[in-house]
């Protein structure tokens, strides 16, 4: 089945020549209105994850689904594939399902709207938004259980239906949508702020057309889509090889005691095309660490790192989709089969850019990232304050970047560039609770001749009884250092209750409950280091002492000695020449720390958590066990 397109005019588009100014004219108006989706969107929504974080990805597609600018593409082509119905003039798509458009977006919690958007009688193009409602009813407020063993306990799911047909409004629909969320003034107006930002998109896409003309906007959509595909494939035959590299990484846990669990990803050129297979990944969770795994959405994570990595001045656009090949086994964590819990996919979504680096980087080290993407760390905090209202937080929180070929990473920084913090005082004004240290943790990330940015650990004091959920990773399996480069640190979560009582608690959890008074340290990881840190400039290390960065004792894993704050030369020398008599004198590509068994074995000594299970890939296996 596929979507049938019905267009007053059906006149296809003429193929026209153009110069190079109106195409550049163009394309940078295209940027522009990508912009100003974002800028509508912040200013309409009511969600604190919207409206103060930016979780929201804007799109701007040519007629046929192809996305020409944003940040998340590629699900226009499968949802139009998928969906059993027509398109038309005054429609409008709202949906929410990941089962029902093969993964197109990948947990319920993310609404997509979408507009096609006509001139004349003919399709031109299109325009969506998607981001992630702060609740849409299920098992637990935030509607992300990580206990959930199946999408049903997520929360509202929503096929893909017409909030607008033919210019009129579904309102009964909406009434039933919002009918399930605990939060309905948020997602309402965040949905019409998603609404909004896609009507602006298809407002200047229209004030193109009218300007240079139909066939010229359309032609110079099918050239920045040209050029996209012929700078990435010659990407292609200069970075990646014939020869099979593979890489594996793990998620630490699925919040059920079970883990670590394996993401495996072998990567080969194969006539002109990049193959990506990712055979010998663990099969599915019975928890909701799973992952549903568009291949087209792989396709655009690859394409934004290696344009990310090697020329970032392309515009990023679906027109390299045909030079790629991605091949994920069903029923595996990237590919689970319905009705598998989806709504912790953050962490092997996160682990994917740490294994594209791994990848990547076999070929030509020198452009290779430590590890440190990783995750997306989740709060939530919910409950009934003294006047009797309702309060609901979901914040996102942020790790250590990894270092880089060009210098050190971020030090808590988010996976998404688009992403900010939520500012401080906006959390003190809405919500019972009160900041009490935000701060980076020196010497969190890895060593290297670019360290590892470092954690932050964010202390929060409640105001009011409630219960929180943690979604966090990194915590077991530490982020690896790179071409001489040492492991970030871990992450960690300590619970002091109101009596001064300390408990480290798990990096994934629901309902815990905490009273007024208690304090919870919430500390992330540290990216991995990039090279040899007996390379770095002793000099840079004692400015990172005064700023907090590193410690007296963390600067000794560079060799470097400091008194009162400043370097001792002559003790530095000697002790960097020890350490290095101390090493191979070649250093690992891949410093991965500790192997999986080491680490259980001292888990609960370093973490103050027992070791995950080793998984058991059947229920029943499992319940006997």
């Amino acid at each position: 089945m596929s979507a049938q397109i019905i267009q007053a005019n059906e006149t296809p588009f003429k193929t026209v020549s153009i110069d190079p100014v109106t195409l550049e004219v163009i394309e940078n108006a295209l940027r522009n209105a990508r912009v100003e989706m974002d800028a509508t969107l912040v200013r309409t929504a009511m969600s604190p994850g919207i409206r103060e974080q930016g979780d929201a990805f804007p799109l701007i597609a040519d007629s046929k689904g192809r996305m020409i600018v944003g940040q998340f593409g590629s699900y226009i082509g499968p949802f139009l594939d998928g969906f059993d119905g027509s398109i038309e003039e005054g429609d409008m798509i709202l949906l929410s399902d990941p089962y029902s458009v093969g993964g197109a977006i990948s947990h319920s919690n993310d609404w997509l709207v979408l507009l096609p958007v006509f001139k004349d009688g003919r399709l031109l193009a299109y325009t969506s938004m998607f981001g992630h409602q702060s609740d849409i009813g299920g098992k637990v407020p935030g509607s992300m259980p990580i206990d959930a063993t199946s999408i049903f306990q997520e929360g509202v799911r929503i096929p893909p239906v017409k909030i607008w047909k033919q210019g009129v409004y579904n309102e009964d629909l909406i009434k039933l949508v919002m009918h399930q969320t605990r939060t309905p003034d948020w997602c309402k107006a965040d949905l019409n702020a998603l609404i909004a930002s896609c009507r602006v998109a298809a407002r200047r896409v229209i004030e193109m057309a009218d300007r240079f003309g139909d066939d010229v906007y359309a032609s110079a959509t099918d050239l920045l889509l040209d050029r996209n595909h012929r700078a990435m494939q010659q990407l292609i035959e200069t970075s990646i090889g014939e020869e099979r590299v593979s890489f594996q990484d793990y998620v630490c846990d699925d919040g059920l005691g079970y883990g670590p669990y394996k993401i495996k990803c072998t990567m080969w050129r194969e006539n002109g095309r990049v193959i990506l297979d990712f055979d010998g990944t663990d099969p599915q969770s019975d928890a909701s660490i799973n992952f549903f795994l568009n291949e087209n959405m792989m396709k655009m994570f690859f394409g934004i790192y290696m344009i990310m990595v090697f020329d970032p001045q392309i515009l990023f656009n679906d027109g390299f989709y045909d030079l790629i090949d991605v091949r994920i086994p069903e029923g595996s964590l990237l590919k689970p089969k319905f009705p598998a819990a989806l709504s912790g996919r953050t962490h092997a979504l996160g682990r994917l850019f740490d294994i594209l680096g791994g990848l990547l980087g076999q070929k030509s080290p020198e452009f290779l990232n430590a590890a440190g993407f990783s995750s997306s760390p989740h709060l939530f905090y919910a409950g009934t304050d003294k006047t009797g209202k309702w309060f609901q937080l979901f914040q996102i929180g942020f790790g250590g970047i990894p270092g880089r070929p060009m210098g050190d990473g971020p030090d808590g920084h988010s996976l998404w560039p688009g992403f900010t913090n939520v500012p401080n005082e906006f959390l003190e004004r809405y919500f019972p609770l009160r900041i009490e240290r935000y701060e980076t943790v020196p010497d969190s990330g890895g060593p290297g001749l670019h360290r590892g940015g470092n954690g932050i650990s964010m202390v929060y004091r409640f105001l009011e009884p409630g219960v929180i959920a943690i979604h966090d990773d990194r915590w077991f399996v530490p982020p690896w250092g790179v071409n001489g480069g040492e492991p970030g640190a871990r992450a960690k979560k300590i619970l002091v209750k109101a009596d001064g009582s300390e408990t480290v608690v798990g990096n994934k959890l629901e309902d815990l409950r905490v009273e007024a008074g208690d304090r919870l340290h919430f500390i992330t990881w540290g990216g991995g280091g990039w090279g040899d840190p007996l390379e770095r400039d002793p000099a840079l290390l004692a400015k990172e002492l005064t700023q907090g960065l590193v410690s007296v004792s963390g600067a000794l894993r560079y060799g470097v000695v400091l008194i009162g704050g400043v370097v001792d030369t002559k003790a530095t020398d000697a002790l960097r020449a020890t350490m290095r008599a101390a090493r191979p004198a070649e250093l690992p590509t891949f410093n991965y720390g500790p192997d999986i068994d080491t680490l259980r074995a001292n888990c609960l000594a370093e973490t103050g958590l027992p070791p995950p299970r080793q998984p058991v890939w059947h229920t029943a296996s499992r319940a006997a066990s």
